[in-house]
C-alpha cells in the first residue's frame, strides 16, 4: 500500500517538476528571443541617429566647399562617405536580421527605405558637386538650384527619411519591451498558480509521509540504538506493515551475523595476539640480525682502512727513508722504486677485489660469457698449477665425454685458482690434491678435495666472509673465498665446503648446464 502511494506521490511531483522546467524553459528562450531583439531594434535606433549627425556634418563639409573652394576639406568629406557607407551597410544587415526574427508584416518598409535614404544620401552628394563643378558666378543665396537642395531636399526628404526610420525603430522597441513585460506577467501569475495547485499538495503528501513512516522508523530506531549498544539478543518485531517486512526481516538477519562475527572476532582477537607475539619475537631476531650485519659493516670498513694501511705506510715510508738521505745511488733509487710498485700492485690488487664483490653484491658484475669445455678449462690450469708446484700431485678426474658451456673462462678459472690455491696452502707438502668434474641432472660439479688439517664447523660458518682468515695462516686478506663465491654466483651456480679438524676439506662447485648448440 505505502509502495502504490509512494508511486503515485513520485508521479505527481515528478510531472510538476517537469512542467515547472519546461515553463522555466521556454520562458527563458522567449525571454533571450525578446531581449535580442530589442537590442537589435537599440542598435538600429543608435544606427540611424548616427548616420543623421554623420550625415549633416558630411553635408556642412560639402557646403564649405561651395564657399570656401572646390578643395577645401576633400579627405574629411572622404572621410564622412566612407563612416556614411559603414553606417548603412550595419544598419541594413541589423533590419535583414530583424525581419527574419519579427517578419516582414512587422519591419515593413524598413530595407526598403534604407535602400532609398542610401540613395538619397548619395544623390545629395552628387548635386552638391554638379553645383561645385558649374563654377556659377551668381552668389549663393540666389542659387536657386542650391537653395532647393538644401531646403527641399536636406531640410524636408533627408529629415523625414531619417525621423520615419528612426519612429519606426521606436515603435519596435516599445513593441519587444511590452512583449517582455507581457511574459514576465504571465510569468508570474504562473508561478503563482503552479504554487496554489502544489503548495497544498507538496503539503498534505508530507504530512502522510511523515504518519505513515514515523511509527516503523521509530520502532527500527529504538532497535538499532539497542543493537548499537552491543545487545546482540535484540530482534525486531515482525508485524509491521508489509513495506517494512523483507526490511526487518534482513535487519534480524544482520543481527545474528553479527553477533556470530563478535563470537569470531573474539577467537581472531586471541589469534592475532599469538601472531603479534610471534612477529615480535621475529622482529627482534631480525633485529639482532641486523645488528650483526651491522657489527660486520663496521668490522669491514675497519679492516679495509688496515689493509689499506699497510701498503700506504710502506709506500710512504720508502720514499721518506730515501728521500731523507742527502746522496743516494741509481740502485738504492732502483729499490725504493720496487717496493713501492710492488705495495702499490697490491694495493690495485686489493682494490680491484674489493670493487669485484661490491658488483656482484649490486648484481652488476659483468661476464664475457663464451663457448668452452669447462673440463678443458680445469685440465689446463692444473697442468700450470702442476708445473709450478712440481713438489705436490695435484690431479684431475673428469668422466665427461662432452663438458660444453657458456662461461666467462677468465673469472671462472679466477675461482678455480683461488680454490686450489687454498688447498695447496693448508695442506702439507707431499699431499695430493684432487679435483674431479661430474654432472648431476642439468647442473656440472666441480670438485676440490685436500688432506689438510680440515676446517671446523665454526670456522666454515664465516669462511665466505671478507677479510675471515683461518687462525692457521695469517698471510692473504682474507678476500679470496668471497670473491669465489661471487664469480660462481654471477653464473647462477652456489659452492659450498664439506670438511671436519683432521680430515681435509672438499670444496664444492655447482653450475648451471648450458648446452651450446
Amino acid at each position: 500500500m505505502y509502495k502504490k502511494k509512494l508511486y503515485l506521490f513520485g508521479l505527481v511531483a515528478t510531472i510538476m517538476l517537469l512542467i515547472a522546467l519546461a515553463s522555466s524553459a521556454i520562458t527563458a528562450h522567449l525571454t533571450r528571443v525578446n531581449l535580442t531583439q530589442s537590442q537589435i531594434a537599440q542598435s538600429l535606433l543608435t544606427e540611424h541617429l548616427q548616420l543623421s549627425s554623420i550625415s549633416y556634418r558630411l553635408f556642412k563639409q560639402l557646403t564649405d566647399e561651395l564657399i570656401f573652394g572646390k578643395n577645401a576639406n576633400q579627405a574629411m568629406v572622404r572621410n564622412k562617405q566612407e563612416l556614411i557607407q559603414q553606417s548603412v551597410e550595419r544598419i541594413r544587415a541589423l533590419e535583414i536580421e530583424q525581419r527574419l526574427a519579427l517578419g516582414e508584416k512587422v519591419t515593413q518598409g524598413s530595407v526598403e527605405d534604407t535602400d532609398e535614404l542610401e540613395t538619397l544620401i548619395y544623390d545629395i552628394i552628387s548635386e552638391f558637386r554638379t553645383i561645385v563643378e558649374a563654377n556659377n558666378d551668381t552668389p549663393l543665396n540666389q542659387q536657386a538650384r542650391l537653395q532647393e537642395l538644401l531646403e527641399i531636399t536636406i531640410d524636408n526628404r533627408f529629415r523625414e527619411a531619417i525621423n520615419s526610420a528612426v519612429i519606426r525603430q521606436s515603435r519596435v522597441v516599445s513593441a519587444t519591451n511590452a512583449s517582455i513585460e507581457t511574459l514576465n506577467t504571465a510569468i508570474v501569475w504562473f508561478t503563482i498558480g503552479l504554487g496554489v495547485i502544489a503548495g497544498p499538495f507538496i503539503i498534505l503528501g508530507c504530512y502522510w509521509l511523515f504518519s505513515a513512516l514515523y511509527q516503523p522508523l521509530t520502532v527500527i530506531q529504538s532497535g538499532t540504538r539497542s543493537i548499537a549498544s552491543g545487545n546482540y539478543a535484540y530482534r525486531f518485531p515482525e508485524n509491521l506493515d508489509k513495506e517494512f517486512s523483507e526490511l526487518v526481516k534482513a535487519l534480524n538477519d544482520m543481527v545474528i551475523q553479527l553477533s556470530e562475527h563478535e563470537a569470531q572476532a573474539a577467537a581472531y582477537r586471541k589469534e592475532l595476539e599469538f601472531e603479534v607475539e610471534s612477529r615480535t619475537r621475529e622482529l627482534t631476531e631480525a633485529n639482532k640480525q641486523l645488528t650483526n650485519i651491522d657489527n660486520k659493516r663496521r668490522q669491514f670498513i675497519a679492516d679495509v682502512s688496515h689493509e689499506l694501511r699497510t701498503p700506504l705506510t710502506i709506500i710512504r715510508g720508502e720514499a721518506q727513508v730515501t728521500l731523507r738521505q742527502s746522496s743516494v745511488d741509481e740502485d738504492l733509487y732502483r729499490e725504493t722504486l720496487s717496493a713501492i710498485l710492488e705495495q702499490s700492485v697490491n694495493l690495485s690488487r686489493l682494490v680491484d677485489d674489493l670493487l669485484l664483490l661490491v658488483r656482484a653484491e649490486m648484481s652488476q658484475l659483468k661476464l664475457e660469457r663464451e663457448s668452452c669445455d669447462i673440463a678443458q678449462v680445469i685440465l689446463q690450469l692444473v697442468q700450470a698449477w702442476q708445473r709450478t708446484h712440481a713438489d705436490r700431485n695435484i690431479t684431475f678426474v673428469s668422466n665427461e665425454s662432452n663438458s660444453s658451456a657458456l662461461l666467462d673462462v677468465q673469472r671462472f678459472e679466477q675461482a678455480i685458482t683461488i680454490i686450489l690455491d687454498n688447498a695447496l696452502k693448508y695442506s702439507e707438502s707431499g699431499t695430493p690434491v684432487e679435483l674431479v668434474l661430474s654432472r648431476t641432472d642439468s647442473r656440472y660439479s666441480i670438485s676440490v678435495k685436500d688432506n689438510g688439517c680440515g676446517i671446523s664447523l665454526a670456522e666454515q660458518e664465516h669462511i665466505f666472509e671478507r677479510f675471515v682468515r683461518l687462525n692457521r695462516n695469517g698471510s692473504g686478506v682474507g678476500l679470496g673465498l668471497p670473491i669465489a663465491k661471487a664469480i660462481i654466483e654471477a653464473h647462477g651456480g652456489d659452492i659450498t665446503v664439506l670438511s671436519s679438524p683432521g680430515k681435509g676439506a672438499t670444496f664444492t662447485i655447482r653450475i648451471p648446464q648450458v648446452l651450446v648448440k
